[in-house]
C-alpha cells in the first residue's frame, strides 16, 4: 500500500517532524525524543497528532505518562514511513547537489503549503451536492467517518474535486464546539464523538482539549476552563464536537 500523497509531501517539507520518528524509535519516550529533535514537549505532541492524522493508520503508539511525559513506540506503519524518510534523505542530498541555483529551492519552498489550522484531517471526497453558488462536499475520513464542507462551486472546480479525490480538511481549533455526549447537534452541522485524551491548561485563556476519534485521528478544540467544568468534561471522558460545514477548509496536493 502506498503512502498518501499528502503524507509524502509532509515528509519532504517537514523533515524535523519526521526525524522525530527516528528519536521515538531509539528512545521510546516522547520527552526524550522531543529533546533530541530540538522540539518542545508540546510541539512533539502536535507533530505526532499531525502525522497520525495524515497517515492511513497511526504511525506512533503512545501511553500518557503525566507531566513527565509518556512512553511511545512506532507502529509497523511508522517503521515503514521511517525507512522511507531515510531513503528520501539520500535522494535529498542528490537533489541539493543537482540544483543549479539557490533560487530554485526558494521557488519550491514558496509553492508548498503551510497553515495555521490546528486540525488537519486526511480524507477523500465521498460526494458533491450542488447548492446554488456553493457545493456541499461530503468527505470520508479513515474508517468511514464522514464530515461535510461547504465551499463555492468555483472552488470545487479550481481544486478539481471529484469522488475519490484525496484532500485534507483544515479546521481551526476555535471553530469546534465541545459538548457532553447526547446533546442534540445543531441542524446542518458536523457532529463527531470521541474521547478526551488530554486537557492542556492555559495560564490566560481557553484550555486546549485534545480529542481522539474512533479512527485514531486527533481533534484539537479550545474551551474556557469554567465551561469544561460546568459541562462535566474531563480527561478520559466521552465528548462530542460540532462545527459548521462552512468552517471546513479544503486543500489538495499540488
Amino acid at each position: 500500500m502506498s503512502l498518501p500523497t499528502l503524507l509524502t509531501q509532509h515528509i519532504v517539507r517537514r523533515p524535523q517532524r519526521i526525524a522525530l520518528l527516528q528519536h521515538i524509535a531509539e528512545q521510546g519516550s516522547i520527552t526524550r525524543a522531543a529533546k533530541s529533535a530540538g522540539l518542545s514537549y508540546k510541539a512533539a505532541w502536535d507533530a505526532i497528532d499531525e502525522l497520525n492524522n495524515l497517515a492511513q493508520s497511526p504511525l506512533v503508539e503512545r501511553s500518557v505518562g503525566g507531566k513527565g511525559g509518556g512512553g511511545a513506540r512506532l507502529s509497523p506503519e511508522g517503521e515503514r514511513v521511517l525507512r522511507l524518510y531515510q531513503r528520501l534523505q539520500v535522494l535529498q542530498a542528490q537533489v541539493l547537489e543537482a540544483a543549479e541555483d539557490a533560487s530554485d529551492l526558494e521557488l519550491l519552498g514558496r509553492l508548498m503549503l503551510r497553515t495555521s489550522a490546528r486540525n488537519q484531517l486526511h480524507g477523500k471526497v465521498h460526494g458533491i451536492e450542488r447548492q446554488g453558488c456553493n457545493d456541499l462536499i461530503r468527505l470520508e475520513l479513515p474508517e468511514g467517518l464522514l464530515i461535510e464542507a461547504r465551499i463555492t462551486h468555483d472552488s470545487t472546480l479550481r481544486l478539481e474535486l471529484a469522488p475519490g479525490t484525496q484532500v485534507v480538511a483544515l479546521i481551526k481549533a476555535g471553530w469546534l464546539e465541545v459538548q457532553p455526549v447526547g446533546v442534540p447537534a445543531t441542524t446542518g452541522h458536523n457532529y463527531l464523538t470521541g474521547t478526551i485524551e488530554r486537557i492542556l491548561d492555559a495560564e490566560d485563556g481557553p484550555c486546549e482539549v485534545r480529542i481522539i476519534l474512533p479512527n485514531g485521528q486527533i481533534l484539537c478544540a479550545l474551551a474556557p476552563p469554567l465551561q469544561l467544568q460546568a459541562l462535566g468534561l474531563a480527561q478520559s471522558l466521552p465528548v462530542q464536537v460540532q462545527f459548521s460545514p462552512s468552517h471546513v477548509l479544503l486543500g489538495t496536493p499540488l
